[in-house]
């Protein structure tokens, strides 16, 4: 059975503080390593949409692609139709894996609820040894 609070010694009070900010401490970690976790995973999965979403996209824009060479190539030299199409086509995916990273930096991955009871235990240890 535990002893009252006003029976307990100074050294048994500071023996309680200790076991249960060491306890807190423990809890706090392993709170961040489950929120840490559960945003890389959703990160990993919005990065593999993309390249999935990519590959698939990947065969049938070589079609259009050399559809559109053989269009051009009417026109001017073949050489020149795939030199144009091509530079196109790298315009077109470097904007497309631009809009992938801005979307990737938007995903806030600080464990802020962790954050937040670490600043809540922080004030709860103060009033505990004030």
């Amino acid at each position: 059975m535990q002893q009252s609070k006003d029976d307990r010694s100074l050294g048994e009070l500071f023996a309680d503080l200790a076991r249960d900010t060491s306890t807190l401490v423990r809890q706090e970690v392993t709170l961040a390593k489950v929120e840490i976790s559960d945003k890389i995973s959703k990160a990993g999965k919005d990065v593999a949409s993309m390249a999935v979403g990519g590959a698939v996209a990947y065969a049938g824009f070589l079609a259009l692609i050399a559809a559109a060479i053989l269009l051009l190539a009417k026109a001017v030299d073949w050489w020149l139709a795939a030199f144009i199409v091509g530079l196109v086509v790298i315009v077109a995916g470097y904007l497309l894996i631009q809009r992938g990273r801005t979307a990737l930096k938007q995903e806030d991955l600080a464990p802020r609820q962790t954050m937040q009871t670490i600043k809540e235990d922080a004030e709860w240890a103060k009033r505990q040894t004030s």
